[in-house]
């Protein structure tokens, strides 16, 4: 492979994810702007969002990693000229995000009171609780919205989801603005406000995204794919051999993340409102990555249906070079400006003090944050989902929690601590992400 051949992967494929890191960013800002604006009515509500987001996401992104099986095989197929395998794929991840939706939406809905049981502070938990259960609704839209959006992605076509992420972006914090402040006609409902603006946002990308893909004449020869009845097993079962480890990889993630904030919270509520700022700012430069990630996906899901090993390793390398060099970006601005970027959450200088410190740490696993997550989206593009799962539940749940509960609480390093615990996480997945399609990718034949 030549040099050359590398450029131009490296162009193809930033053409191919640039348009996804946008549309993840505005999937990711929809929370950023709702703990911004939560931010400038105190530090409580602030942490309350926090705590509620925390377990959300956990069962948010598990839904959304169900989802991502669409795009290996949509993309496969496509590389193999298979287009019923296409209608198929799409047919069949249609009613399995549906179920996974309504079954998240009442594990929520009935599981909620747990938040009283986990050592948090009680004017946080009840303040928590209603924003979560209006936050909650939008899980069935999300994974509407990510039906269509896998499936486009797959296809190679990245730009709608794009625009659909930012139009309904501005509209959340159109929302937020009346509805947490109560301007005009509407009512001053505070951080609840901020929920129903999530799930009214939610609403209006999820029908925009399915109306595209049915519409567009790119798509014309896939409508098949909306129809509902007669389900083979065995594709059902292909599906979610691929889309619940996926889903089980960030739910071990997330849910590492989720528990990280439980352990704050038993620090007290500035390190928890501290946790939630530099959280919110690296799940902002996440997001960008997790778009070369999908890209990834997409880039080695086709070369796999061709059986191209070379297009598989350059596709897949190109891509997580083009990681390093963002993230590497990102740590800089972290550290630099550790001061200024949470300056934009909240006006409280006790957790401001408390989050410059998290902010140099995060700007540290930057790299690896970049690296792991987009080696575990080329190894989706290989369809290999549970050894990645078991990779990341051993270095966060076995490793990174441990430490991050001993450096906090036994050698008192406190919110610091719990940070540092979730570097070594970060890094030691990424080295095993690197070596696992390093390896994989050459048996490909």
């Amino acid at each position: 492979m030549t040099l050359n051949s590398y450029k131009t992967e490296a162009r193809t494929s930033f053409l191919l994810a640039y348009p996804v890191m946008i549309s993840m960013l505005g999937q990711v800002m929809t929370g950023v702007a709702d703990s911004v604006m939560i931010g400038w009515t105190g530090a409580t509500p602030l942490a309350a969002a926090s705590l509620a987001n925390s377990f959300f996401g956990v069962l948010l992104f598990f839904g959304i990693g169900v989802s991502y099986a669409i795009t290996p095989l949509v993309a496969e197929a496509d590389g193999a000229n298979e287009p019923q395998k296409i209608i198929d794929t799409l047919r069949h991840g249609l009613i399995i995000n549906l179920a996974i939706g309504v079954l998240l939406t009442l594990l929520v809905v009935f599981g909620q009171n747990i938040l009283h049981h986990i050592g948090q502070p009680n004017d946080v938990v009840e303040l928590a609780i209603p924003y979560l259960l209006i936050v909650t609704y939008s899980i069935v839209p999300t994974m509407v919205f990510q039906t269509f959006r896998q499936f486009a992605e797959g296809m190679q076509r990245t730009r709608m989801a794009m625009v659909i992420m930012i139009t309904c972006n501005f509209l959340n914090i159109g929302l937020n603005y009346v509805l947490i402040y109560g301007i005009w006609i509407f009512p001053e409902l505070g951080m609840i406000g901020a929920g129903w603006a999530t799930f009214i946002s939610r609403v209006a990308m999820a029908i925009w995204m399915a109306l595209y893909v049915f519409q567009a004449k790119r798509f014309a020869n896939y409508r098949a794919g909306f129809n509902f009845g007669n389900y083979s097993k065995a594709m059902l079962n292909k599906m979610l051999h691929i889309g619940l480890p996926a889903g089980a990889q960030f739910i071990f993630e997330a849910a590492a993340f989720g528990f990280s904030a439980i352990m704050m919270g038993w620090i007290g509520t500035a390190p928890l409102a501290a946790h939630q700022i530099a959280l919110n700012l690296a799940t902002i430069s996440y997001m960008t990555t997790s778009g070369l990630g999908a890209a990834a996906t997409i880039r080695v899901g086709i070369f796999y249906g061709k059986r191209d090993v070379l297009g598989i390793r350059r596709a897949g390398f190109t891509l997580i070079g083009l990681g390093l060099f963002i993230m590497l970006l990102w740590g800089i601005l972290f550290v630099v400006g550790k001061q200024f970027l949470p300056s934009l959450y909240i006006n409280d200088d006790l957790v401001l003090k408390k989050v410059a410190p998290l902010m140099i740490i995060a700007g540290f696993f930057q790299l690896s944050d970049g690296t792991q997550v987009v080696c575990a989206g080329a190894l989706r593009g290989l369809q290999d989902v549970k050894i990645p799962s078991l990779l990341i539940f051993v270095a966060y749940w076995i490793i990174a929690l441990p430490i991050g509960y001993a450096l906090a609480f036994k050698f008192n390093y406190g919110a610091e601590g719990i940070w540092y615990g979730l570097l070594i996480g970060l890094t030691l997945t990424a080295s095993a992400m690197v070596w696992r399609f390093h390896w994989l990718s050459k048996k490909v034949g």
